[in-house]
């Protein structure tokens, strides 16, 4: 199975569980061995990708600015990227410029998805059974990409996923290991960092940097 492959069976979810009038987003980066994936939870309208007439990648936070806050202080963003992303509106991220951002992701080896890939109109919260449909096709899309350590953000993406309940500020900087397949893979549980995590950024921004430098700067 291969990405492109996945992509298909997150389309036919986005029509039991996202907006009917969307898209389904993926994923985008670095696609051979990252140093890092970052998983969060769910894509909304906002993402300006999700539109049906968007034919560019359908990937995380297009059109949005509040997370590259996040990659740009882990120094995992060209500056003049970022600065252009503060600039714009959402609505005039172009298909070409979204290409540009995640060229640059791929540059700095990370990958961006979430677990749940059904498109909401708004930040509603979803129940942990729709992003238990996708837990498998995560698994398999980490198994594909192979990353050094995957971060999860939240409390809930991260009791899904790791299959017990998880209380990120309980386990700052712990390591869980999960078997995926027939390798062991690394996961760290992180404060989710935008939206109504937005004054936890610090937090994740500390974790992270001590996760790379202990997990990837070796």
């Amino acid at each position: 199975m291969t990405l492109e492959d996945l992509k298909i069976e997150y389309d036919k979810l986005q029509k039991q569980y996202g907006a009917k009038e969307l898209d389904s987003i993926n994923n985008g980066g670095c696609v051979k061995n990252p140093d890092i994936c970052f998983v969060f939870m769910n894509p909304t309208a906002r993402n300006i990708a999700s539109s049906k007439e968007w034919k560019g990648i359908k990937s995380p936070w297009i059109g949005t600015k509040n997370i590259w806050d996040l990659f740009y202080s882990l120094e995992l963003m060209n500056k003049e990227i970022y600065k252009k992303i503060k600039s714009i509106k959402g609505s005039e991220w172009t298909e070409d410029f979204a290409k540009k951002v995640y060229s640059d992701v791929e540059k700095h080896k990370y990958f961006i998805t979430n677990l749940g890939k059904c498109t909401q109109v708004d930040a509603r919260a979803l129940p942990n059974s729709v992003f238990e449909k996708y837990l498998d096709l995560l698994k398999k899309e980490i198994e594909i990409i192979n990353p050094k350590v995957t971060i999860l953000f939240g409390n809930q993406v991260s009791s899904i996923v790791l299959n017990k309940k998880i209380s990120v500020s309980q386990c700052r900087k712990k390591l869980f290991k999960e078997k995926i397949g027939q390798k062991e893979y690394k996961f760290y549980s992180v404060y989710y960092p935008v939206g109504n995590g937005r004054f936890n950024i610090d937090k994740s921004i500390e974790d992270i940097k001590w996760i790379m430098k202990n997990e990837i700067k070796k």
